[in-house]
């Protein structure tokens, strides 16, 4: 790795459709400052305009996934005025979180060691979660007098249920890996070693897929939250209609018939 990778916190490569998303601050537990937000978003906006990418794959560098904000960019010294955390959760981390939740592709997180705070909700705000063996999720917030953001109060219920979310956001309780895919909070959790390459390999077959079709289940599911069943329901007619129109569903039904694996175009 060269210098100039070194002194980058957000590195992004692009292979075989899939734009891989490396937080690059080991040294601080990949937590983030005002610089790596505008990395980010950067990385993101470039991910976005790449029609070759198909499928984002996030991750961390280093023993953690990401430790949330970094608390030396923002120190407060006792009996001064607090900062406005507003401001910080309206420039960065909301637009973050919409970001991941309306790019046009899957969302794959590796959480390759603990996830803490803003970190552990950024993950969970991805579409499908692996997590090493190893890996925690902590909802670190009420340790110092704060609330889940990054969409916590959002997502977390909605995974693992009202009770336990109170709880995690109240006790600020360790949630390992294994626990973790049990309650339903993330998709699978796997051996250490074999975190990057299953999430490659997943990342990878996303990639192949009819990601427009991928995109619109991502934004369905997402709406059922909070649409009744009649809205929803029409919700699913315009996104059939939508994807009965694509290149991609006319290949997979000619694919089907002729006994043959399709060749997607995506997005």
């Amino acid at each position: 790795m060269s210098a100039s990778e070194t002194e980058k916190t957000i590195l992004l490569t692009i292979a075989d459709g899939v734009a891989t998303v490396t937080l690059n601050r080991p040294d601080r537990l990949n937590s983030f400052t005002a610089a790596m937000h505008d990395e980010l978003r950067q990385a993101l906006a470039e991910v976005r305009e790449d029609r070759s990418v198909r499928c984002l794959l996030l991750t961390g560098a280093g023993r953690g996934f990401c430790a949330g904000q970094d608390l030396s960019d923002r120190a407060v010294a006792p009996g001064s005025k607090g900062p406005d955390l507003g401001v910080s959760i309206e420039t960065n981390y909301n637009p973050l979180i919409r970001t991941l939740r309306d790019l046009p592709m899957p969302v794959v997180c590796a959480v390759n060691g603990v996830a803490a705070g803003a970190g552990a909700n950024i993950a969970l705000a991805c579409d499908i979660v692996l997590a090493a063996r190893s890996a925690s999720f902590i909802q670190a917030f009420c340790k110092i007098g704060l609330i889940p953001d990054s969409g916590g109060t959002w997502t977390l219920p909605r995974l693992v249920g009202q009770a336990r979310a109170m709880a995690l956001a109240m006790l600020g309780d360790k949630v390992p890996a294994e626990q973790a895919e049990a309650w339903g909070m993330i998709w699978k959790a796997v051996d250490d070693e074999r975190l990057m390459e299953e999430a490659g390999v997943l990342a990878r077959h996303l990639a192949t897929q009819p990601t427009h079709g991928l995109a619109l289940i991502k934004r369905a599911i997402h709406a059922s939250s909070t649409n009744d069943l009649d809205t929803q329901l029409d919700l699913e007619r315009d996104f059939q209609r939508e994807a009965g129109q694509s290149s991609d569903y006319r290949e997979g039904v000619a694919a089907f018939i002729e006994k043959r694996a399709p060749n997607f175009e995506g997005r």
